[in-house]
């Protein structure tokens, strides 16, 4: 690769970090977490302490992962001082392994940017289609919410509709995957539901900016 083109990316890739706002947010209210340092929460973590997890209900316990932190960071891309996307980490169980990721949103806070697994083990060739850039690209535009305040967003098995009410919702399955894709679908329904970052995106968009 030429040297001027590395240059130019670089330039670019510093652009972009520029634009990006992390904030930490308590999860219970949706709103950022002005009284603790994001440092002590890591290190509060690291150590195990109680006072930052939460238990999650069996019922409530779509991605089976048992407890979370009582805080997340979530990254705000800006362009011109206007919030442009919204990127939430997520994880949770597929068939074989905990799949961790990042899904972005649009700045409505319902409209899917795009989804991104970077750690998993799930398996060569079915599972870990989820990587494949073709299946990737099916979720942009998708939406999260309808009239329901629940998450709708899901992997259907085989091939999801083309047209209907739902197709804004639905994202093919992967031929032999389905448990793979029922993880993605429940990690999703549960970091976008009530117990996860719903609450703070019900905030954006009740008030159409940042909750403070």
């Amino acid at each position: 690769r030429r040297p001027g083109a590395m240059r130019a990316r670089k330039r670019r890739m510093v652009t972009l970090f520029e634009r990006v706002d992390a904030r930490l947010v308590d999860l219970e209210t949706g709103n950022y977490a002005t009284d603790v340092e994001p440092s002590t929460v890591e290190r509060a973590q690291r150590s195990g302490d109680p006072i930052v997890r939460v238990a999650i209900p069996r019922e409530l316990d779509l991605a089976v992962i048992k407890n979370r932190s009582r805080y997340a960071v979530v990254y705000l891309l800006y362009e011109r001082d206007q919030l442009e996307m919204i990127i939430l980490p997520v994880y949770g169980y597929g068939l074989w392994s905990t799949m961790y990721g990042y899904v972005a949103l649009e700045s409505d806070a319902n409209t899917v940017v795009g989804l991104r697994f970077y750690q998993h083990g799930e398996t060569p060739g079915l599972g870990a289609e989820i990587d494949n850039p073709r299946w990737q690209q099916l979720w942009r535009g998708k939406k999260i919410y309808g009239d329901s305040p629940l998450p709708q967003i899901e992997v259907v098995k085989g091939q999801a509709p083309r047209s209907g009410d739902g197709v804004v919702y639905q994202v093919d399955g992967i031929t032999g995957a389905t448990l793979t894709g029922r993880g993605v679908t429940n990690l999703l329904q549960y970091w976008l539901g009530d117990h996860g970052f719903g609450p703070f995106l019900k905030n954006l968009r009740d008030s159409g900016e940042v909750p403070q």
